[in-house]
């Protein structure tokens, strides 16, 4: 395998005695194809961008073993989204589930309120829209694919058990049939809708109230992220108040105190956020709107902090969960410094 390029997407080599040069080309050309959807796929799997890159590396490695024995009953990618789906469920087997602040119980009340990190807890990760790439990708796999990697529902998946949330993804989001799931996880087909019913009840107790129910905008939330990007930059508490809901929600990882409320979020932002020279670019993450945020350093340099995640319902942001690790800017497309 290649080493990943500076945006930290993977290249493949074919070269395997295991299978023909024909062959192999075969499954280059077509892996790139599908790369995009296998990463969403396996980062619904994970909660983790990282952890999704990493299955998506070996279920590569699996196809080029086992392509030798593909005998054609499904097709090509049908048989690497199953390939895809072991490796998740081998991977998650003995870990735990990845969570947000505020999936760890009540907001603080004070804005002063003492921050601390934890890094021995599982945190959910953000997917920058431009880690995807969207290569080959038809317009409406492109719809699905932002819409069913959004933060809440990510977060809300974390809830069910391994083959369960298999199950629940593959029939939910790619449409299989329980025959196609029985065969991919080695059960029943009684066993697949027992695994769907129980996914669905699941489902009906979690709040996913903020889950979008149309289409987005494109036009108008960059609007609104590009008046709250200014307000940001600017320390402007009153310009973010008009573009936030009352029951505005701040969260940033790996910090798992988290704040519920203007009367709360905004004096939080003023004496904490606001305090520096910050710079923020726009973008996108989750298939919702999102901001890069640079701190100066002391060499007069402007350094990647974070990746906030802005979530946008009535025309306003209910959501926003601070990602503090350079990281993800980088998977955005974005650098890691800005000139002095």
């Amino acid at each position: 395998m290649k080493e990943p390029g500076p945006t930290g997407r993977q290249e493949y080599d074919v070269s395997s005695e295991a299978i023909s040069p024909e062959s192999g080309v075969r499954l280059h050309d077509e892996f790139g194809r599908f790369r995009d959807g296998l990463v969403a796929h396996c980062y619904r799997m994970t909660g983790s961008y990282q952890d999704a890159e990493d299955a998506v590396q070996e279920t590569y490695l699996r196809a080029v073993r086992g392509m030798a024995g593909f005998e054609g009953r499904s097709s090509l990618k049908t048989w690497l989204y199953r390939i895809a789906t072991n490796t998740c469920i081998t991977a998650l087997h003995h870990r735990s589930r990845r969570v947000l602040p505020a999936g760890l119980g009540a907001p603080a009340t004070d804005p002063d309120t003492a921050i601390h990190t934890d890094e021995s807890i599982a945190w959910l990760e953000p997917l920058p829209d431009a880690a995807l790439g969207h290569r080959d990708s038809d317009p409406g796999e492109l719809v699905v694919m932002r819409e069913s990697v959004r933060l809440a529902l990510i977060a809300a998946l974390q809830y069910l058990p391994v083959r369960q949330r298999a199950a629940f993804l593959l029939r939910e989001v790619l449409s299989w049939s329980a025959a196609e799931i029985a065969e991919t996880l080695d059960i029943s087909v009684a066993a697949v809708k027992s695994l769907l019913q129980r996914a669905r009840s699941r489902f009906d107790e979690l709040d996913l109230a903020d889950q979008r129910s149309s289409a987005p905008d494109l036009a108008a939330e960059r609007a609104l992220l590009d008046r709250y990007v200014a307000a940001f930059e600017a320390g402007d508490a009153a310009a973010i108040r008009s573009v936030i809901h009352d029951d505005f929600s701040l969260e940033a990882v790996p910090h798992p105190v988290w704040f519920k409320g203007v009367h709360v979020c905004l004096p939080f932002l003023e004496r904490n956020a606001f305090a520096g020279d910050y710079r923020a670019l726009p973008t996108r993450s989750n298939g919702e709107p999102a901001m890069a945020t640079y701190r100066r350093d002391e060499s007069g340099a402007l350094v990647a902090g974070g990746l906030w995640v802005l979530t946008l319902v009535d025309g306003r942001f209910s959501r926003a969960v601070n990602f503090h690790d350079a990281r993800f800017v980088i998977a955005a497309g974005l650098p890691a410094r800005l000139p002095a």
